[in-house]
């Protein structure tokens, strides 16, 4: 299984390496440029990657027309900057829901009761009574109690796990089917259309309107009076107005509450700010392989949890994630 799967990490050090060779800025960078905020992410935008005309630029998008719908570049963007999806953690087992039916209490005290009802069973004190010399050997079946109660604990324990594995597998294809059936705007070969959320690409261009919830995060290239409520990131109840001028930063996650405009996604996925928050809650897909690296690796991912922590983690962040 170490062959076949790789590390969260070594996918990321590919893409920033086919980033690198394909498009002018990489993933890491993105990242970084998505984390500031207000005058000073207006200032870093400009100065270091020539404002909106040249961050378009270096992601080879047209700002007016949008990308093109050429599948070999839809697919280059994916590995460079990772599809728009968070995987989910995978599905508990059907071992592991035995393993949990067996948590109940009422269960466990059957169990004991089983135990002690199966020791009692074959327990014969020594010693000749009289009334073992005037009444007639029978056949043990004291045992059977005891048999009778793992046998009813073990049917309980199927059907609650056989439930459970039913209701997840139902549970994740209806999540499934609602992820396909939701839909955004964006701008492919100058034309408009609708296309599945998770066919978003970095360097797509978006049409944003009132009360849209943003698939991905990214920059504004044209508002007009675009206002969003970002309090379930940051916890901020205030409407907080985006312009490309001033603060034109949007955020996964977030609703757009009044006027309209159009984004540049500059980060899908685990990549992007809502993907981060779920990283930190523990609610995305782990590889294996963590487990066995080095002392040097865990010590790296230790320290970018808690720069992310530090950066996204305000006030009311998670209850706002928790109960959006």
């Amino acid at each position: 299984m170490a062959k076949k799967k790789k590390s969260n990490a070594d996918q990321d050090d590919q893409s920033a390496a086919i980033a690198g060779r394909e498009f002018g800025i990489s993933l890491k960078e993105l990242e970084g440029l998505m984390q500031t905020r207000g005058h000073e992410g207006v200032k870093e935008l400009n100065d270091t990657y020539g404002g909106l005309s040249g961050l378009g630029q270096k992601l080879k998008s047209n700002l007016l027309t949008g990308l093109s719908n050429d599948e070999s570049d839809l697919a280059l963007r994916v590995a460079a900057f990772g599809r728009n999806e968070i995987p989910p953690k995978p599905p508990k087992t059907f071992f592991a829901l035995m393993f949990e039916a067996l948590q109940d209490v009422t269960l466990v005290i059957l169990i004991i009761c089983a135990v002690i009802s199966f020791g009692l069973s074959f327990y014969h004190p020594g010693g000749d009574t009289f009334e073992a010399d005037v009444k007639p050997k029978e056949a043990n079946v004291e045992w059977i109690e005891g048999a009778a109660i793992i046998i009813a604990v073990i049917v309980v324990v199927l059907v609650t796990a056989f439930n459970d594995w039913t209701k997840e597998r139902q549970f994740r294809g209806l999540q499934s089917k609602i992820e396909l059936d939701q839909k955004f705007n964006v701008i492919r070969d100058n034309v408009a259309r609708q296309i599945p959320i998770k066919d978003i690409v970095v360097g797509d261009i978006c049409q944003v309107r009132y009360g849209d919830l943003l698939p991905a995060d990214g920059v504004v290239v044209q508002s007009n009076d675009l206002k969003v409520d970002e309090s379930s990131l940051t916890g901020e109840s205030d409407l907080i107005k985006k312009h490309e001028a001033k603060d034109p930063f949007l955020l996964s996650g977030t609703h757009i509450m009044e006027g309209s405009g159009k984004m540049l996604v500059l980060a899908v996925g685990e990549h992007s700010q809502t993907g981060m928050i779920f990283k930190l809650l523990g609610a995305t897909q782990e590889d294996d392989d963590n487990d066995k690296k080095g002392a040097d690796r865990k010590k790296e991912k230790d320290n970018a949890d808690a720069d992310v922590k530090e950066r996204l983690v305000k006030p009311g962040m998670i209850t706002g994630i928790l109960y959006r």
